[in-house]
């Protein structure tokens, strides 16, 4: 006798449901999450706020779309508009993946595919960190969805659509020359790819593209993207041992953000075994052999590449982030489980990935509560930004009745002032002026500035390397803000020192 869960009957019955059960699940989590309890954005986005508020053309960011977006979407809402544009960038990648998946193993499998994603770690927790590699993930697969609906459907009015997501992947991303070669390659060397190109659309996008393709030259050459030390390296045998190591390193921590993947899979495949009942099968139709051969090129092609790239570049990590690489994985998985999947241990693998949805999200306010205890770490996302920026934002106006314009010194912390002052002003990178080429030395003597650093005890004095840069600046007593959790932290003070406009008048 079955026994059969209700969740799988829905996923039998109703997959398209499931799939959007999920993934506005998983969104509205993630969109929850960082509002109630991130007292600062993660990880890079205040920096990459700091350089989206010039609306950089050429700089050394490289692609700046997503600078773009990130700022429009801060002005319209907020971060609240930032966290929510990253989390429309998931809901579109599940929604290609699944309208792709549908057309090659039907609707239910495709489902599947969806739902094993959420084993995935760079499409869940690190997602409200918005920045190119998740607007690429969004961009690449619709470009996947519509090249197949092109080539393989015949839809001619894809193209244009394909066209637009690639030429936005060149304004977006540094991987795009991987992925986009890997499918300009897969094109040209099968019959179907060069069949399609005998149409005048394709041809048209194609000339599109490579005007595109300039300025992403330029944007890569301006953010470091050269590859001939790294090929000078590779000729020398005594560097072939660390070149090995560094792929492989590379191989590693892409296999290693499909951790949770591979637990859904070892529960559905019917590890630990058990002496349970009967599991009926859900069957799809035979895949067509093309259809296979895309989903297995684009699954594995662009991560060795791109880990490829990163071993020329010297880098730990592949360029334009691990998650456009890996927006095939899912459905990589269901197409090698074959046309008759068995779901084992049904039960268990409802509640294991509701686990995997739910738990990251619990573990973020425990981890602030306890870790400041236990370890004495500081979290980025507990740091007190509204008050920093509150603070010097103010500080500076009542003091040289000016809106403060131009912060600088440590990276981080004069872009979470500068995001969160009453006045949004531009930041001045004095490490690499490149990334804030609107602020120059004149507009920091014409309006003023603010200079922040981080202070490990009361003295005023600057760092050596922020007093060689502002020889001039009057440093303050360090301000001492009260953190979200102390524990046993020590107190966050930040330095900081005021440039006083010119002509200013003195304000107490």
């Amino acid at each position: 006798m079955f026994y059969v869960p209700l969740y799988f009957e829905v996923l039998r019955s109703r997959p398209l449901m499931v799939v959007w059960m999920a993934t506005l699940a998983q969104a509205a989590l993630w969109l929850a999450v960082p509002m109630v309890f991130y007292a600062a954005p993660p990880g890079e986005l205040p920096q990459l706020m700091a350089v989206g508020h010039e609306f950089p053309l050429s700089s050394d960011v490289g692609p700046p779309l997503a600078y773009w977006l990130a700022e429009i979407a801060f002005r319209a809402a907020g971060l609240f508009g930032v966290y929510a544009l990253s989390q429309l960038c998931v809901v579109v990648t599940y929604w290609c993946v699944f309208a792709l998946g549908r057309a090659i193993v039907g609707a239910t499998h495709a489902a599947m595919a969806v739902l094993l994603m959420l084993g995935i770690s760079v499409f869940t927790v690190p997602t409200p960190d918005f920045g190119p590699p998740i607007l690429a993930t969004a961009l690449w697969a619709v470009a996947l969805l519509e090249y197949w609906r092109a080539v393989m459907q015949g839809r001619r009015r894809s193209w244009y659509a394909f066209g637009a997501a690639a030429v936005l992947i060149l304004l977006t991303s540094d991987a795009a020359l991987v992925l986009l070669g890997t499918l300009a390659v897969f094109t040209a060397v099968t019959g179907r790819g060069r069949a399609a190109l005998r149409a005048i659309e394709p041809r048209i996008v194609a000339l599109v593209l490579i005007v595109f393709l300039i300025p992403h030259l330029f944007w890569l050459a301006g953010a470091g993207g050269d590859f001939v030390p790294a090929l000078r390296r590779l000729r020398d045998a005594s560097a072939a041992a660390d070149n090995t190591v560094g792929w492989l390193w590379v191989v590693c921590a892409l296999v290693l953000v499909h951790a949770g993947l591979a637990i859904l899979v070892l529960l559905a495949s019917g590890w630990p075994q058990s002496r349970g009942n009967p599991v009926p099968a859900i069957v799809r139709s035979p895949v067509d052999p093309f259809a296979a051969t895309f989903v297995k090129v684009f699954a594995l092609a662009p991560p060795v590449l791109a880990s490829i790239a990163a071993v020329l570049a010297g880098d730990r990590l592949p360029p334009g982030g691990a998650a456009p690489l890996l927006v095939l994985s899912g459905l990589a998985v269901v197409l090698a489980a074959g046309d008759a999947v068995e779901l084992h241990h049904q039960r268990i693998l409802g509640f294991a990935w509701a686990g995997l949805l739910l738990a990251p999200a619990i573990f973020v306010p425990v981890v602030i509560v306890l870790l400041p205890w236990i370890t004495g770490t500081e979290l980025k996302i507990a740091q007190p930004a509204s008050a920093m920026g509150r603070f010097f934002g103010e500080s500076f106006e009542r003091r040289t009745g000016h809106p403060l314009a131009v912060v600088s010194g440590d990276a981080r912390t004069a872009a979470l002032v500068a995001l969160t002052a009453p006045s949004r002003p531009s930041v001045y990178f004095e490490a690499d002026p490149r990334r804030s080429p609107s602020v120059t030395a004149a507009e920091i003597r014409e309006k003023g500035a603010v200079v922040v650093w981080l202070a490990a005890d009361a003295s005023p004095a600057p760092p050596a390397e922020i007093h060689a840069q502002f020889p001039d600046l009057v440093a303050e007593v360090p301000h001492t803000f009260k953190r979200p959790m102390r524990g046993r932290l020590p107190p966050l003070r930040v330095g900081w020192g005021m440039i006083r406009p010119a002509n200013a008048p003195t304000v107490r």
